[in-house]
């Protein structure tokens, strides 16, 4: 299941955006589970959200931000922050776009 839109994290160095990271976001789930996921869309993306700006603050969007370890870190953090939100029902978090646009 496709979350409706992007995420739009900024990317701050010394002070400022210096670049800005776009991702889009599926979520494997249990068959018939998706008005669950709707009703629950608003705190799953702020939940979502949150994981980003930390993996962004920690530097996981910097450098080579699509190496193995660091999707796989991301990935790992997204699963653990929705987990409380949609319980059994989510299966796995997929990263389907990410772009990085450095300003």
């Amino acid at each position: 299941m496709k979350l409706a839109n992007q995420f739009v994290v900024p990317v701050i160095s010394d002070g400022a955006i210096a670049s800005m990271v776009v991702l889009a976001l599926s979520l494997q789930v249990a068959p018939g589970s998706s008005d669950t996921v709707f009703s629950r869309e608003p705190i799953l993306r702020d939940r979502m959200l949150r994981v980003m700006l930390d993996h962004a603050n920690a530097g996981g969007f910097s450098g080579a931000f699509t190496g193995t370890r660091r999707m796989d870190d991301l990935r790992r953090a997204l699963i653990e922050a929705a987990r409380p939100i949609l319980g059994d029902v989510l299966n796995d978090v997929l990263i389907t776009e990410i772009a990085r646009q450095d300003i």
